[in-house]
């Protein structure tokens, strides 16, 4: 494999600089060249067309003057001659220096000792452009010059083979380096753990054997106590009673002895009894403190199970909602005065009633009525639609219905508009109602201006593909994104029926205004 030579990009930019840089220093340089000799060429002039216009400007004779000063302006360089008398009046402008500025060469013209008048010849400005056109050869010539130092750069520059091998080893050097030094300190880390887990179970082992030692050791020199106590009792007895009670008292001493060690038994069962009921009610608790994480665990995983329920394409549903909100980036309803604000809504509550009962006259659209009646505020309308049968299209409907309100508002903005009256675009939104809070979400996120988003399942998109056309969003980044659509067009055949629909919803306006 081939390896290109290092910031060889940088390299190259190096080089256009170099580039211009010397474009630029071969410019000044002939610029100042340039107009050296172009001063001294109009000094000369100047003084020759004194010489040649003497006796004539002496003689104010203009059409001498003219003759002279038309043949030194047909020099190049030469743009313009202006001959003035003693007076300073001008005798003869020649050439069109208003159009073309440049340098001027002022020269006083006298006769022995009086001025007879004065001469101001302009010289031409040369312009960067014509440099560069007198030394293009140069300048290409620079130009294939970087273009082949960059070339010759790029072949000896590339890496060799054996600096290629060499980069890779110390690459994999580093990268060892690396792993033996996060090694060392993950053992480092579990040395440490493993020192500690050891030396706090050597701690409990020795608090619990400390305990029970000590248990132990009160236990047997309460019983030490207790025999010694019976056995001073017992010989009492036996030097009171004498040597025929001697065998009775030695058989209640054993008897007493059994007792005492049946007791100590009976304490040591019991003390273990105790830890054993106190463990267990101590894991009781904490399988108890479990259970409500447990059960909290198994609520959100119902939960979103009935959220992917609520968002399966192939949920039922019977309703439509169709949502009408204003696209104010500026928020200008908030700030409007009530005495504008109010009639607005109600224009706007107006056409859509009249939009969804003309909608709904049409045959196409049987078995679909209205369940609310909608209302325009600050947020915008909602309309509800229901079928009452099952070959009702209310997914069709409500996607009509939404396209013809936008047509309508387009007309009534546009109006609005040109009469300098407060009016806003508006957006739609059409869904089942079980996903109106959801609708609602992306309408205020993602929603443009003139857009209609579609949220329906399966079912519903079924009833509408026949008849419109549909896109998926751009980049999604939430679950109702990449489920949603946009409306992207119908057919002519539904176009038109929304036509005479809208057509048919602003003649009654006219009528009802008339």
């Amino acid at each position: 494999m081939t390896y290109l030579a290092p910031r060889q990009g940088l390299f190259a930019i190096i080089l256009l600089v170099s580039f211009c840089l010397q474009t630029l220093l071969l410019v000044i340089s002939t610029d100042q060249q340039l107009s050296k000799s172009r001063a001294l060429k109009g000094e000369q002039m100047v003084a020759q067309l004194i010489d040649e216009a003497r006796l004539s400007l002496e003689n104010k004779d203009r059409v001498s003057l003219s003759v002279i000063a038309n043949r030194y302006t047909s020099e190049q360089d030469v743009t313009r001659i202006l001959i003035k008398d003693s007076n300073d009046d001008i005798l003869v402008p020649v050439g069109n220096a208003p159009m073309q500025q440049g340098d001027t060469i002022r020269q006083i013209a006298t006769k022995g000792d009086a001025v007879i008048g004065s001469v101001a010849l302009t010289l031409k400005d040369i312009s960067k452009g014509e440099i560069i056109a007198m030394q293009w050869p140069f300048v290409i010539g620079m130009l294939l010059l970087h273009l082949l130092l960059w070339l010759i750069y790029g072949y000896l520059a590339r890496p060799t083979k054996e600096q290629i091998n060499a980069i890779s080893r110390d690459i994999s050097e580093l990268h060892r380096e690396q792993f033996r030094q996060l090694d060392q300190r993950g053992a480092e880390r579990d040395y440490d753990r493993s020192s500690y887990e050891d030396d706090r179970r050597a701690a409990d082992v020795e608090a619990t054997q400390s305990t029970v030692d000590n248990t132990t050791t009160a236990d047997a020199s309460a019983a030490v106590r207790t025999l010694n106590i019976h056995g001073a009792v017992n010989s009492y007895i036996r030097g009171q009673q004498g040597a025929t009670s001697a065998d009775a008292d030695t058989r209640t001493n054993s008897e007493h002895d059994l007792d005492i060690s049946a007791d100590i038994n009976a304490d040591i069962s019991a003390g273990m009894k105790d830890d054993v009921d106190a463990t267990s009610k101590a894991d009781s608790a904490h399988h108890t403190e479990d259970r409500p994480s447990e059960t909290s665990h198994d609520q959100s995983i119902g939960k979103a199970a009935r959220g992917s329920a609520r968002l399966s394409a192939t949920r039922t549903f019977d309703s439509v909602r169709v949502q009408i909100v204003f696209h104010d980036e500026f928020n200008m309803l908030e700030r409007l005065a009530p005495a504008q604000r109010l009639p607005y809504l109600a224009l706007c509550t107006q056409l859509l009633n009249q939009a969804t009962t003309e909608l709904l006259k049409q045959p196409l659209l049987l078995g679909v009525s209205m369940i609310n009646e909608p209302s325009f505020d600050d947020k915008g309308a909602s309309v509800l639609l229901k079928a009452d049968n099952s070959h009702a299209k209310v997914a069709l409907a409500g996607v009509m219905l939404g396209k013809l309100y936008l047509m309508l508002n387009k007309i009534i903005h546009d109006k609005h508009i040109e009469l300098s009256r407060f009016a806003l675009p508006a957006k739609a939104g059409v869904s089942d109602d079980a996903q109106s809070e959801a609708m609602t979400h992306l309408l205020h996120g993602i929603g443009k201006k003139e857009q209609m988003l579609i949220l329906l399942p399966n079912a519903g998109l079924k009833q509408i593909s026949h008849h419109v056309q549909v896109q998926s969003v751009m980049r999604p980044t939430t679950v109702y994104e990449r489920e949603c659509a946009i409306f992207d067009g119908g057919n002519d055949a539904m176009i038109q029926r929304l036509a005479d629909v809208r057509n048919a919803v602003l003649m009654v306006d006219n009528q009802e205004a008339s």
